[in-house]
């Protein structure tokens, strides 16, 4: 089966001689047959810029924007200095790339080793590198730095994030890794489960905090087991939980990881977004990406280069460790300037509005007819509640333009409070709930 391309100009020609190749189709030799094209792609016309412009127009006001939202699941919404919208918007960062010459690139190395520092202080980690893609992949690259010889299989609780599984489980097929889940226990990690599931070809354990039901798990006790077993210990944390509850190097984990959306990031309907990665020094050579480094020029002056850049990745790529060769440079710096304008206090103070407003809109949910499906379980700024009519429920929250929870299965309902609710919206929302479970 052959490759649909168009026929080689004369100086491709050319070129595909010099390759040792005779058309364009042997440049795909190595892509199977079964995912070629062999006929043109179905595309319409090409369109004038100004109709362009209106079809783009239309579309997106199919879109509805919610000024009312109780909902999480991955991705929060939170308030954004506009300070930060600010330094992201200075040219300098906006249109720069990945900083291979370091001599011309200081402003944004040194943006990126900021952004490194205030994940090690928020994560009470020993090395971060210049991020990753999204929360999801971090995950993932977490679990094959633990990867050893004897030692593959990756255990993740069954109360992570859906999706971030999804993505564990897609690197571990190209890989010919075994995922095994970590039952639940009343919303959290089943202890007892674990201690049966690690063994010694175990290399490491994934658990969420809070957890996909916004639960808080027992990161000591489970950090205690997987040590005794011999595997590492990952955790994928929430950053603005960082500033109440303990952080992954006080638990003692090998490796914190997490989504870096709720640190000055818009929704953007999805993306781009950013992934944090921190570890401690025993395990630093192991981060994937990049690495940068303060050092001193010829003259003394405070300086930044890209350092630890060793790394097969970049030269043998069939032998490659990572996938990783880029960094979310712009979406990091949003981090960095947004820590930066929130401080401790501040990062401190959404922290306690996100916990107190959840457990507010908890207790009006639970009086208008939706109990807690977790109720003697503690939790951050998401719960579950029962929900037995989860579409009919929404239809009535969405004509008052409010975004309810996310459906589960199983008769239940994902919710979640940030700082940007407030109790006049909570109550309406408790008010509609009331009115759709009495029907």
């Amino acid at each position: 089966m052959a490759t649909y391309v168009p026929a080689a100009r004369e100086e491709e020609q050319a070129m595909l001689e010099a390759c040792g190749l005779h058309q364009l189709d042997d440049l795909y030799g190595d892509v199977p047959a079964s995912v070629r094209l062999t006929t043109p792609l179905n595309l319409p016309e090409g369109m004038a810029e100004m109709s362009v412009r209106r079809e783009m127009e239309r579309l997106a006001g199919q879109n509805t924007v919610f000024p009312h939202v109780f909902r999480g699941a991955g991705a929060y919404r939170h308030m954004i200095p506009a300070i930060v919208e600010t330094a992201a918007g200075h040219e300098a960062f906006r249109t720069a790339y990945t900083p291979y010459q370091a001599e011309i690139s200081q402003g944004v190395l040194q943006s990126i080793f900021e952004f490194q520092t205030d994940i090690c202080e928020l994560t009470g980690m020993e090395a971060a590198n210049a991020s990753v893609y999204d929360g999801a992949c971090a995950a993932a690259e977490a679990c094959e730095m633990c990867r050893e010889r004897k030692r593959s299989r990756i255990l993740v609780s069954e109360s992570v994030d859906p999706k971030v599984l999804s993505v564990i489980r897609t690197y571990a097929f190209g890989r010919d890794v075994q995922v095994d889940l970590v039952p639940l226990s009343g919303g959290v990690t089943d202890p007892e489960a674990l201690s049966a599931l690690v063994t010694e070809d175990v290399s490491c354990l994934v658990v969420q905090q809070p957890n996909f039901f916004g639960c808080l798990e027992d990161l000591d006790k489970l950090t205690a087991q997987a040590h005794a077993g011999g595997a590492k210990m990952i955790v994928h944390f929430n950053p603005i939980a960082l500033a109440l509850l303990k952080t992954p190097g006080e638990c003692g984990a090998d490796i914190a990881v997490g989504e870096g959306q709720p640190l000055g990031i818009p929704l953007s309907w999805g993306g781009p977004y950013l992934g944090f990665m921190a570890t401690t020094a025993k395990l630093m050579r192991r981060l994937p990406g990049r690495i940068v480094g303060e050092t001193a020029d010829e003259q003394g002056r405070r300086a930044f280069v890209l350092t630890l850049q060793a790394r097969e990745q970049h030269i043998r790529r069939e032998k490659a460790s990572s996938n990783i060769c880029s960094n979310e440079a712009l979406c990091a710096l949003r981090a960095a300037a947004y820590l930066a304008a929130m401080g401790p206090k501040g990062l401190r103070e959404v922290a306690v509005q996100c916990a107190s407003k959840a457990h507010y809109l908890q207790k009006a949910l639970e009086e208008a007819g939706l109990p807690p499906v977790f109720p003697e379980r503690e939790f951050f700024h998401e719960f579950v509640t029962h929900c037995p009519d989860a579409g009919r429920l929404l239809s009535a929250l969405r004509r008052e333009g409010i975004l309810g929870g996310l459906p589960l299965s199983g008769n239940r309902m994902l919710w979640c409070a940030t700082e940007m609710n407030t109790r006049e919206e909570m109550d309406r929302a408790a008010a509609i709930v009331r009115e759709v479970t009495k029907q």
